[in-house]
């Protein structure tokens, strides 16, 4: 029995020893796994930005524009007075004087491909009347370029020197991986003068929109200065995926807040100044605004505010369509559409003569359109045509505004381009219609999406929306040529 005693304790204490081996095996394990994590994490932080700088150092290049400037004196910007970038980024100029003289100013670019082809921007080169391109130390210096094409739209501009095999870029997806918020990324160019520079930091922001129609911006926190404009912004893998363009600064340097047209809007237009030498943007030949939430309760079948709400339609792609003013596009070419700014770039992107299905609210139901798109840089507005004449003018005070039927009094007083619809001849200053900035002179050509020509159409359409528990009636509000929406709550 005491031996029998004596083997189960024995037993107990190797089944121990195997247990406390086996959580120890266990707890090396689980540090070898936290140390190779922590190790990763380590190296996706970069120490050093060397071996990149290496590696596209020779692509990038200092570009030295010349222009001969009359009957100007002190310090001149290259970007041209009234940019809409004169108060974000001007670039140096040197020689102040009185009379003719000769103005030198500096950039960056970055060469795209073997046989010389180098973008930069338009406000670097625009006007100079000779461009030296300064290769990275070791190149070529002072060859001269011709220039190929220019986009005021996106202030890019391509250039050609005459050599071959060299050193170039491509460009990266700048709405990939590599770009988001907070993955880093390289600016190289010339700051102040200062020839070939490297700077880093992140990716602040994106899709930033500064003051153009097809803005869209990468925000970082690398130092970018003026000269850096036209270099370029670098993943970390070597691909650009912007051009540098813009600062926010209230002393002209760096504080942090740098633009770069992203690399999605520039390598289209990039193509086109290679092929055509001047863009060729699709155009849908329509007037839109953004939905705002107020307007939500009057559209019917729309849940949130998005889309882009049709308010003009003249004679053009959109509508041969078969588009109406009062559509919401909510889907273009398979790409869901949140607002008019991202509808202006798809469309503006899209190739010239392409057929584009889309899909649209109307009336509380989708619609489904196809489209072939004209081109923007060669699209006139065309007038709309006459409407019918106006009935015996009537008078009526509706929703905090005094409006009458178009009378010819109003149009010479009022200056007014439609024929049809009521004209706002006062407003209650404490109405919700004064707040959302109607004024004296507006003319309402639609109420809930319907066209008005009478008092009596007006308050048709009213007595329609309260009878279909709607809170707000949306307004088609015309002032000289330009029409928008406005949402107006009904009285209880």
């Amino acid at each position: 029995m005491k031996s029998t005693a004596i083997a189960i304790q024995q037993d107990q204490q190797r089944a121990r020893r195997a247990a406390m081996a086996f959580v120890t095996m266990l707890a090396v394990a689980f540090a070898l796994v936290l140390a190779q994590v922590t190790l990763a994490n380590a190296q996706a932080r970069p120490q050093t930005f060397a071996d990149l700088a290496e590696q596209v150092s020779p692509s990038v290049v200092n570009i030295t524009t010349s222009t001969t400037i009359a009957g100007r004196t002190g310090p001149q910007g290259l970007v041209p007075d009234g940019s809409p970038f004169e108060d974000f980024f001007n670039d140096l100029d040197r020689g102040p004087g009185e009379g003719t003289r000769r103005s030198s100013a500096l950039g960056s670019g970055f060469v795209i491909s073997a046989d010389g082809f180098i973008v930069t921007n338009n406000h670097v080169i625009e006007g100079a009347d000779e461009i030296l391109i300064e290769f990275f130390p070791g190149g070529e210096p002072g060859v001269p370029a011709e220039l190929i094409g220019t986009d005021p739209n996106t202030d890019i501009a391509v250039l050609k020197v005459d050599l071959e095999n060299l050193p170039f870029v491509t460009f990266g997806d700048s709405n990939g991986p590599g770009s988001r918020v907070g993955d880093w990324v390289m600016a190289m160019g010339n700051p102040l003068g200062q020839g070939f520079s490297v700077s880093a930091g992140i990716v602040s922001a994106r899709n930033r929109a500064l003051s153009g129609t097809y803005d869209d911006y990468i925000q970082t926190d690398a130092a970018i200065n003026r000269g850096n404009s036209g270099g370029p912004l670098f993943n970390m893998d070597g691909e650009v995926i912007g051009v540098n363009t813009a600062i926010l600064s209230p002393n002209g340097g760096s504080i942090g807040i740098g633009f770069a047209m992203s690399s999605a809007v520039v390598t289209n237009v990039v193509d086109q100044l290679i092929e055509f030498g001047e863009t060729r943007r699709g155009w849908l030949g329509v007037r839109i605004q953004d939905v705002t939430p107020d307007m939500v309760d009057a559209i019917e079948g729309l849940d949130m505010a998005r889309g882009a709400l049709v308010t003009d339609v003249p004679p053009g792609p959109a509508e041969n369509a078969g588009m109406l003013a009062g559509d919401v596009i909510l889907d273009f070419d398979g790409v869901a559409i949140e607002d008019t700014r991202e509808l202006v770039r798809i469309v503006g992107n899209s190739p010239v003569g392409k057929e584009v299905p889309m899909a649209v609210l109307r009336d509380g139901e989708m619609t489904d359109l196809t489209v072939i798109l004209g081109r923007r840089e060669t699209s006139e507005a065309v007038a709309f045509p006459a409407s019918t004449e106006p009935e015996a003018p009537e008078q009526a005070e509706i929703l905090g505004l005094t409006l009458s039927e178009i009378t010819p009094e109003l149009t010479d007083q009022f200056s007014l381009t439609v024929e049809q619809g009521l004209v706002i001849t006062a407003i209650n200053p404490e109405s919700e219609a004064a707040s959302k900035g109607l004024l004296e002179g507006d003319v309402i050509t639609e109420a809930g999406q319907q066209a008005v020509a009478t008092v009596v159409d007006l308050e048709a359409q009213i007595e329609a929306a309260t009878e279909a528990g709607r809170k707000s009636l949306l307004l088609l509000v015309r002032r000289g040529g330009d029409p928008r929406f406005v949402a107006l709550v009904l009285e209880e």
